[in-house]
């Protein structure tokens, strides 16, 4: 059985993940960036956010900590097809299944370090 998507035990699996591939980590290399996500679900909205810095990943439930540079807000459906790799950020973006508030710009210089997280994340077990 595998971790279910959005929970605690995702986004830790998500992060040591990421944290532990290579590529994932080159891509990033020195970038920094803090984003906010935001996924409206039958429930409600889930909100997570993900830190890049030093080439290391974290991501946290709620709200960020720190000030965000951009908040990146999708419906459940949108963020599943991302995670699986069904659909890209970019796709959804350009079809409007996804938006963007904040500094669209830091997000283009992150597409290096988001084309690896498919690969890193393939053997994740996730349940949706």
């Amino acid at each position: 059985m595998g971790v279910k998507f959005l929970s605690d035990e995702w986004m830790k699996a998500v992060q040591d993940s990421l944290n532990s591939n290579q590529a994932f980590k080159g891509a990033a290399g020195s970038q920094i960036a803090k984003i906010q996500q935001v996924v409206t679900t039958p429930e409600g909205e889930k909100r997570y956010w993900f830190k890049l810095e030093g080439g290391q990943a974290s991501l946290g439930s709620g709200e960020s900590p720190d000030p965000v540079d951009a908040t990146i807000t999708q419906d459940y459906d949108t963020a599943v097809g991302i995670s699986k790799n069904e659909l890209s950020g970019t796709a959804a973006y350009m079809s409007g299944k996804l938006r963007v508030s904040g500094d669209l710009m830091k997000l283009m210089q992150l597409q290096g370090a988001l084309g690896q997280m498919p690969a890193a994340l393939k053997d994740l077990d996730v349940d949706y």
